[in-house]
């Protein structure tokens, strides 16, 4: 589905401006409804449980989809990049390999490392079932991470 500039519809990265209200639901759900359907047609039938070739190719947008498809609320940062709302956040790894890494992060003295864990699990709960392959590491200042990769 088009947005009112023209472009595709982009799923909420946590690295962006917050995403304007205004059918956004409506976007969301026939963004979600299409990956669904992508994944049932290269894969031979009913099977939605392994990612489909544009996903590997797009797996930060992939993934993101796919949390905010699950209702998971994304971070999100000012026009300064201050971050201004607590939220998942999806990014290439920068170990790189065809992995994404999904952290939790929020403004200053918000409370998001004391979360993390738990909504990370959360984040995992939401990909695992749709193939994904999900690891909880501890980064540097001991802050978690989520590790998010094809399956093999």
């Amino acid at each position: 589905m088009a947005t009112a500039a023209g472009q595709g519809f982009e799923p909420a990265t946590g690295d962006g401006l917050e995403p304007p209200e205004a059918g956004r639901a409506a976007q969301l759900r026939t963004a979600y409804e299409g990956l669904l359907q992508i994944r049932r047609l290269v894969n031979a039938g009913a099977d939605t449980g392994v990612p489909a070739p544009w996903e590997l190719l797009r797996m930060p947008r992939a993934v993101a989809l796919v949390l905010e498809a699950a209702g998971l609320p994304p971070s999100a940062v000012d026009a300064e990049g201050r971050r201004t709302r607590t939220g998942y956040r999806v990014a290439a790894s920068a170990s790189g390999g065809g992995r994404v890494e999904v952290t939790w992060l929020g403004p200053p003295g918000g409370g998001a490392a004391g979360e993390e864990q738990e909504r990370l699990t959360a984040c995992a709960a939401a990909l695992e079932p749709l193939g994904w392959v999900c690891l909880l590491y501890r980064g540097p200042r001991r802050r978690r991470f989520l590790e998010v990769e094809p399956p093999p």
